[in-house]
């Protein structure tokens, strides 16, 4: 796909929070030169805000999907003071849960320089099975079978995990995932046996690069020996694994190619690279106050860019595709075949064929919620096809011609994803993308809430959901 640089110069109404007093204001999205777009507003009170959201190309016009919202099916609340403020889902949001967190403990075994969750401080008590049975049961009667991902705090720390696991399964839900450090299941294989025996299907891994130095500024120590163990570990037991980076510019953002490199070494094993550009609410990484400025952050198209350059442009920004559940501009995703020796081939319909908007007939958001639940619980989870078939399994030079009975016989158990999801926080939130949003946590009291609004903070840690 061939990008062409224009003069285009815009300015979209929306709107946002005042970061000091999370008032509701107007905003906007201005492009001024160039492909840089910024969200910019005022509040009467305390002044002008501006922040980075789009850098560089694909061009943030260009970088749609056209759909019709859904309302939810169950809305817990109703509409009283407008978004942000009502959220349950409320009957104004605009497409419905794809992955509800479950964050079943306050708990960590680490205390690390960043965390979305700002997990460790204040644990309390750990939620009763009881309570969560609740929680699943509310998921059901307002999501339906969409996937869950249990996360904390760190859910490892506790030891009835797989009864938590084993109550999501009975109550319906197909695909469960763990939000996890790794620490704990890579060392203790009892427990990760247990997990697998109970119905986990997936693992959503910490793993912000492939040197000790990352480990030590993101997460307060070395890790890398102790990450290593935990995919051994998960790929004996026959869990799909996910690679989870937290993308801080000029900490890791250099190491983005030797993670997809490691991850591709790892297939079939490990199932994806899904990215996670640094947010600035919960604890972050040598900033406290004031507007991050733009060289703090890392937009969609830079991070496609970094991707192509630093593989040597095998995996390509035109590869990369807008989402079809949330906001298009949200996130981006990738899919490849491994086809050997450390090569992956895009399969399906790529970014420059996905993005003629003019041509691309609108979907209902429900259809794209209900293909990402089902994508994500076949791609995240472990190939079913049994180990000896895995390892005897053709595998094809890239200069060989693959035939169709290699293709399928690769695609059974080396198909690979790469994607990235950028969280909003109290500066660059856009209430349009909010709305739009299928990422949910459960709340204590059983309201979902977009994962962005359930974890904002204002300028000085103020909670606007999160207990």
């Amino acid at each position: 796909m061939i990008f062409v640089k224009a003069m285009t110069e815009f300015s979209q109404p929306t709107q946002s929070l005042c970061p000091v007093c999370l008032k509701r204001i107007p905003a906007f999205r201005t492009c001024c030169s160039l492909e840089d777009v910024f969200l910019e507003k005022q509040c009467p009170e305390h002044g002008k805000f501006r922040s980075i959201i789009w850098k560089g190309l694909p061009g943030f016009q260009d970088w749609s999907l056209p759909k019709i919202p859904t309302k939810p099916t169950i809305s817990y609340t109703k509409k009283d003071q407008g978004c942000p403020f009502d959220c349950g889902l409320c009957p104004e949001h605009r497409q419905g849960s794809c992955t509800i967190l479950l964050e079943v403990t306050g708990r960590c075994n680490l205390s690390c320089p960043v965390c979305f969750a700002d997990a460790g401080t204040q644990a309390g008590t750990d939620p009763s099975l009881e309570i969560i049975r609740e929680w699943y049961q509310a998921g059901q009667k307002a999501g339906g079978n969409c996937n869950i991902q249990l996360s904390g705090g760190e859910p490892t720390v506790r030891d009835d995990l797989p009864d938590i696991i084993a109550l999501g399964k009975e109550t319906g839900f197909s695909f469960i995932q763990l939000n996890t450090n790794g620490i704990r299941t890579g060392s203790d294989r009892n427990y990760l046996s247990a997990l697998k025996q109970a119905g986990l299907s997936s693992v959503f891994l910490q793993f912000d690069g492939t040197k000790d130095s990352i480990y030590q500024k993101l997460r307060g120590r070395s890790l890398l020996a102790e990450k290593m163990e935990a995919l051994h570990r998960f790929r004996e037991c026959g869990i799909g694994i996910v690679l989870v980076p937290t993308l801080i510019p000029g900490i890791n953002t250099g190491n983005i190619g030797e993670i997809l490199k490691l991850a591709m070494e790892w297939t079939p094993a490990v199932r994806a690279v899904h990215f996670q550009p640094v947010s600035y609410f919960g604890r972050h990484y040598q900033y406290s106050a004031g507007c991050p400025d733009d060289h703090m952050r890392l937009t969609l198209p830079e991070l496609m860019q970094a991707i192509e350059e630093q593989t040597g442009r095998m995996f390509k920004t035109g590869h990369f595709k807008p989402p079809g559940c949330e906001n298009a501009r949200c996130s981006f995703h990738g899919n490849y075949l491994i086809t050997g020796k450390g090569k992956a081939m895009p399969i399906g319909r790529t970014g420059s064929q996905q993005n003629q908007t003019c041509c691309v007939k609108p979907v209902r958001a429900e259809e794209g919620a209900a293909r990402a639940v089902a994508y994500t619980a076949r791609q995240w989870a472990a190939p079913e096809t049994p180990e000896a078939d895995i390892v005897n399994s053709r595998c094809c030079n890239p200069s060989d011609t693959m035939n169709l009975d290699d293709f399928i016989a690769r695609a059974r158990t080396h198909t690979f994803s790469v994607s990235a999801m950028a969280f909003q926080d109290v500066w660059n939130l856009d209430l349009e993308r909010v709305r739009d949003c299928c990422i949910h946590v459960m709340s204590p009291d059983k309201r979902l809430i977009p994962f962005c609004l359930y974890n904002l903070t204002d300028s000085k840690g103020k909670k606007l959901y999160r207990p």
